[in-house]
C-alpha cells in the first residue's frame, strides 16, 4: 500500500502543517480517502445475570452461571474480596453464549465474586458477591427412636440440635409430630425442643411416631433427619421413658 499524499500536498514536502490538515484526504494507491470524524470500536463484554446454586459447601459442585456473551470456552474464577485470592474453576462446560456450567470447589467459606473471561481478553467482574461457600447444618442428635413417652403426657417430651456456622432453626416437612391427631406435639424452631400437654392426644394404643425433621442454617442450607418417639398405655402412666 502506497500513501503519495495527504490533500494535496506531497508526502515529499516535508511537514504538512496543522491547517492543512482540517478536513483532509489522504491519496491511498492514488485514491483519496477522506480524513475525521470517528471510529467506534465495539467490545462485546460477558455479563453475568444469575447463577444456581449461589450457596454451597466445600465440596466439588457444579454451578449454572447465566448472562450474556459468553464464548467457547471462557476462563472462569472466583474472588475472595476479603483476601484477594482468585480461585480457578474446576471445569467449564460452554452451553451456549448464555449458559456455562463451572465445577468449583472452594475450600475456604466466604462470599465469591466471580469473573469470566473470553478467549478474546474481554472480560467480567461481577459488582458483587453472587456465591456463598458455607458449611451445611449438621445433626448431633443420632436418628431414630427419641424414646418411650407415656400417653397422655405433658411436658418436654425430647430435645434435638444440629450445628452449623450460622444459626439453626427446626422445623418438621412431615405432618405427624406436631399433628393433633397424631403425637400432637409443638417443636420450638430456635431451640429443638419437643414438648406436649398430651402426648398422643386422644390415642389409647400404644403407637410409633415417626416423623422427619429439618435444620436450616443462616445460608438457608437444609440437612433432613428420621426420628421416632413411641407412646406406652400402663398401670402407672403419666411418666416419660427416655
Amino acid at each position: 500500500m502506497a500513501i503519495s499524499k495527504i490533500n494535496s500536498k506531497s508526502l515529499e514536502d516535508g511537514n504538512i502543517a496543522n491547517a492543512d490538515l482540517a478536513n483532509s484526504s489522504i491519496t491511498i494507491n492514488g485514491s483519496a480517502v477522506s480524513l475525521g470524524g470517528s471510529v467506534t470500536v465495539g467490545e462485546t463484554k460477558p455479563t453475568i445475570s444469575s447463577i444456581s446454586p449461589d450457596t454451597i459447601t466445600n465440596d466439588a459442585t457444579d454451578i449454572t452461571i447465566t448472562g450474556a456473551n459468553f464464548t467457547s470456552i471462557p476462563t472462569v474464577t472466583f474472588l475472595n474480596p476479603s483476601t484477594g485470592i482468585y480461585y480457578s474453576a474446576n471445569s467449564v462446560t460452554f452451553s451456549n453464549s448464555t449458559s456455562l456450567t463451572v465445577n468449583a470447589t472452594l475450600s475456604v467459606d466466604a462470599d465469591y465474586k466471580i469473573r469470566i473471561e473470553n478467549g478474546d481478553g474481554n472480560a467480567v467482574l461481577s459488582s458483587t458477591a453472587l456465591l456463598t461457600v458455607s458449611d451445611a447444618p449438621t445433626w448431633t442428635t443420632s436418628a431414630g427412636s427419641l424414646g418411650t413417652v407415656a400417653g397422655d403426657f405433658s411436658g418436654t417430651v425430647a430435645t434435638v440440635a444440629a450445628t452449623s456456622d450460622s444459626s439453626i432453626t427446626y422445623s418438621e416437612t412431615t405432618n405427624v409430630l406436631t399433628n393433633a391427631s397424631q403425637a400432637n406435639c409443638s417443636l420450638n424452631s430456635s431451640t429443638g425442643a419437643i414438648t406436649t400437654t398430651d402426648f398422643g392426644g386422644s390415642s389409647t394404643t400404644a403407637t410409633t411416631y415417626t416423623f422427619t425433621l429439618r435444620a436450616t442454617d443462616g445460608e438457608g442450607q437444609t440437612v433432613d433427619r428420621e426420628f421416632s418417639l413411641t407412646s406406652s398405655f400402663g398401670a402407672t402412666g403419666g411418666a416419660l421413658f427416655p
